[in-house]
């Protein structure tokens, strides 16, 4: 997952949800088009490639997520933003 919300929202007391982004490692889902953004290996801590689904932004209990396994660079982070405008047809 990569947690868009911000730090403000995502640490304010009684307030247990998180915006987030789903990452899949499925090849099928890397071809859906410019909603789809490929993360190579590595980044930001992820162990196998991955593709982040901009087209299926969702919220979370906070409770469900375990551990920051890193964070993303900022080429990385503005192709993800790129495939948010996409997918929410922003501009």
């Amino acid at each position: 997952m990569i947690v868009l919300s911000h730090d403000g929202f995502n640490q304010t007391p009684g307030w247990r949800s998180v915006i987030v982004v789903p990452l899949s490692t499925s090849a099928v889902q890397a071809g859906r088009g410019p909603t789809a953004v490929p993360l190579p290996k590595g980044a930001g801590g992820l162990k196998p490639a991955s593709v982040a689904l901009c087209h299926q932004v969702t919220t979370l209990d906070r409770v469900k997520l375990s551990q920051k396994i890193g964070t993303l660079g900022p080429a990385l982070l503005q192709a993800v933003e790129q495939g948010l405008k996409s997918a929410l047809d922003l501009k």
